[in-house]
């Protein structure tokens, strides 16, 4: 007999509907035989024995005889354990346990253990999404797994337990029996909290300069590098870039818990990203960490950073070649990995933070320490970071080291409350501009050249100013217009409707690379 349910497998970010076909022959043999097929990875060859153990365990006795499983399409590898679940519904089907044919308005996916009980799987986020375009109205996964797939509207959610209750959920709907209730999720709820920090800028002594800096990242979605010596507070300031950043919207929250799900590092108790991500990941890190890799490839630290933030402390101390591989993510905001088999995307829209010692012992320009480094010495350190790179920052900012009756003194005048409302106000101006104009972006940080034409008008007395830095530091065509961006926003704090030369002579001083090294 043949029985048929529908499953998922996800790729890159996104999830492929899959077609399970169970089919026994009836005839005993003497030897069990259970054969997969439809280019299944070891994970699915062994779901065999756990679809056996777990059909045993949930008190069904299945006789000896050849059971030929075929996940649809054939041509698209299937990897994972999510398939335990539908194959085993499709060989208690075929045997009678079910009291329907049709499983078509059911999409199930799950891991199962021995016992029949039910285990959670990476990526169900984007399985509810396929659920959903693919006109499925009822989603059965495990009970882990709840709360992310409870996001989507317009699917029915049944988390489950054990085998059992997955069989008990399918034939109540058959025999009339008062059909369980969906699972619901209030979204607008976990976004409508508070974000809570642990960290706050009125910690931070001193360094008006860098918070003014970082306050003007924050708010058009700058690249920003912190140059200064050991213990100026570069990574203090960096870990609390975050508690300025406007909170997500929904659509940003939905984006980055289907990265986080594929990769697998969801919390299942919260079931939706609800703080922009931060990212920190070691010097130590491959290429293919940072860009994502893999046979079957998985998202990396740049797109786990997606629509947050990505900070690279040290940053000289990283490779070179991985280093390099951020030149396209900064420039695309996406990242294209292809491979023998297939060629993936994921995005990779994200906020660079990064920080940096000045020579290799730190304290070039340091007034309370003398420098032991010789000019060929800072030079070959520089020069770690290529030019190009170094371009696609839109801020470099020197961050001194604090002095004493800073550092002794009174708390700072000003939370991170206080500066996340003007940023955030900032943005709302870039949006209201952009959507009025039938722009798809909502940054200043994301304009194109053309929008930069545009948005960033300049005055005869700036446009003196701009040409005069740019023969003076030998900028490129893209360090140009990174500085009117960043002058664009630096007027979208001040509520300034057009670039004045006081805002482009603010974004002039933020490239100390150009003009100090």
């Amino acid at each position: 007999m043949l029985y048929k349910a529908h499953s998922a497998a996800v790729y890159g970010i996104d999830a492929n509907l899959i077609e399970v076909e169970v089919d026994y022959s009836g005839a005993a043999t003497d030897q069990d035989q259970f054969h997969t097929v439809g280019l299944p990875d070891a994970a699915v060859r062994e779901s065999r024995d756990r679809v056996r153990a777990a059909i045993k365990n949930s008190g069904y006795l299945l006789p000896t005889t050849i059971i030929t499983i075929n996940l649809a399409p054939a041509d698209i590898k299937k990897e994972g354990s999510g398939f335990d679940l539908p194959i085993a519904v499709g060989i208690l089907g075929a045997y009678g346990a079910l009291k329907t044919d049709d499983l078509s308005r059911y999409l199930m996916v799950g891991e199962l253990g021995l016992d029949g009980t039910l285990r959670s799987i990476p990526g169900v986020l984007s399985i509810a999404i396929l659920a959903r375009e693919r006109g499925i109205p009822n989603l059965i996964l495990p009970a882990a797994n709840a709360n992310e797939a409870a996001v989507v509207e317009g699917v029915n959610v049944y988390p489950v337990t054990n085998l059992l209750d997955v069989i008990d959920l399918l034939n109540s709907a058959v025999l009339g029996s008062p059909q369980r209730e969906p699972y619901r999720i209030a979204t607008d709820k976990l976004l409508g909290e508070l974000e809570h920090f642990a960290t706050d800028f009125r910690d931070v002594r001193g360094q008006q300069t860098a918070k003014r800096a970082l306050e003007v990242a924050a708010a058009g979605s700058h690249n920003i590098l912190m140059i200064g010596p050991p213990g100026s507070g570069k990574t203090m300031l960096a870990k609390r870039l975050p508690t300025i950043l406007p909170p997500l919207t929904f659509e940003e929250a939905l984006e980055t818990t289907k990265i986080h799900a594929v990769a697998g590092v969801l919390d299942a108790a919260a079931g939706l990203v609800t703080q922009r991500p931060f990212r920190s990941p070691h010097h130590t890190i491959s290429d293919a960490g940072l860009i994502g890799g893999g046979i079957i490839p998985r998202p990396g630290e740049v797109s786990m950073a997606h629509n947050g933030l990505l900070f690279l402390d040290e940053l000289p101390e990283f490779p070179r070649n991985v280093l390099e591989v951020l030149r396209q993510p900064l420039e695309d905001h996406t990242v294209t990995i292809a491979r023998a088999s297939m060629s993936l995307s994921f995005p990779a829209r994200f906020m660079l933070a990064a920080a940096m010692n000045p020579c290799p012992c730190g304290y070039f320009n340091d007034k309370s320490h003398d420098c032991v480094c010789t000019p060929p010495m800072i030079q070959r350190y520089i020069a770690k970071i290529s030019g190009p790179l170094l371009d696609r920052i839109d801020i470099h900012i020197e961050v001194p080291a604090v002095q004493y009756k800073e550092l002794r003194g009174g708390a700072a005048a000003e939370g991170s409350a206080q500066i996340r409302d003007r940023v955030q106000a900032a943005r709302n101006r870039q949006r209201d501009r952009f959507k009025k104009a039938g722009e798809k972006i909502y940054s200043n940080a994301q304009m194109s050249t053309r929008q930069v034409r545009t948005y960033c008008e300049l005055g005869p007395d700036a446009e003196r100013l701009l040409e005069r830095a740019m023969l003076q530091q030998g900028m490129s065509a893209r360090a140009h217009d990174r500085i009117l961006k960043v002058a664009r926003t630096i007027a979208d704090l001040e509520s300034a409707e057009s670039v004045q030369v006081s805002h482009l002579a603010e974004a002039i001083q933020y490239r100390t690379l150009d003009r100090s090294y």
